[in-house]
């Protein structure tokens, strides 16, 4: 049996570069307070590497998420400058910060799978 490497996307590649040098930046370079603790979760790259969206998180709930994503949007300027002068990419992608949803996706699902245990308690565990 033979075994492949395993293919990637150029795209998915430079994706995972951007997540890190964001991640990177955000933790050292940005002083805006309202940033805070942020997580960048995933980086979508167009096929074209001109657009990334990069999904990030934070710690806080409820009103200081929005701050915390409206100090990201203020600082994109920044961030692409930066991220620019640590990639070796012809054309530095436009960055577009998006609120990752997936934990709260989490606890609701959670949520909804202990209403299904408190439902039906005496029921057998398949």
């Amino acid at each position: 049996m033979v075994m492949s490497k395993p293919t990637y996307k150029r795209a998915e590649r430079v994706a995972d570069q951007i997540r890190m040098e964001v991640a990177d930046i955000l933790a050292r370079k940005i002083k805006d307070p309202r940033v805070g603790f942020i997580t960048v979760t995933d980086v979508d790259l167009s096929p074209d590497l001109r657009v990334a969206r990069v999904y990030v998180s934070s710690l806080h709930e409820g009103g200081p998420k929005d701050l915390a994503l409206e100090g990201l949007i203020n600082a994109v300027g920044f961030v692409r400058g930066e991220l620019g002068r640590r990639l070796e990419l012809r054309y530095t992608p436009e960055l577009i910060f998006c609120q990752d949803g997936s934990r709260q996706q989490g606890t609701r699902i959670d949520q909804l799978l202990d209403s299904l245990h408190r439902d039906a308690p005496n029921q057998l565990p398949l």
